[in-house]
């Protein structure tokens, strides 16, 4: 009968198990829910709330907010770009969201 020492194998997976623990937290996130845009609540008084919504991109023309059933909800439709513009770099995200 032979004895295989496998521990050499072992080895190559230190420092691994926080990724492994950080993929597992990532993946059981309900990744349906919306993150995005980014937003704030903040109370300012007893009946009073400011809500900032980070929406960098998007002109005041391409943004609606309205009450829907009891709720506040917020849309962003980009407008189609110029053709002529080249970017070095995108990193504004422009894509269209309703918000609720």
């Amino acid at each position: 009968m032979r004895n295989f020492d496998l521990s050499p194998l072992y080895r190559a997976t230190v420092g691994f198990d926080q990724l492994a623990e950080m993929m597992d937290r990532v993946l059981e996130k309900d990744v349906s829910r919306e993150t995005y845009p980014p937003y704030n609540i903040e109370k300012t008084g007893d009946d009073a709330w400011r809500i900032t919504v980070a929406v960098a991109g998007f002109t005041d023309e391409e943004l609606g907010v309205e009450v829907k059933e009891n709720a506040l909800v917020i849309t962003a439709r980009k407008a189609p770009e110029e053709a002529n513009r080249k970017y070095l770099h995108r990193g504004i995200a422009t894509r269209a969201f309703e918000r609720r």
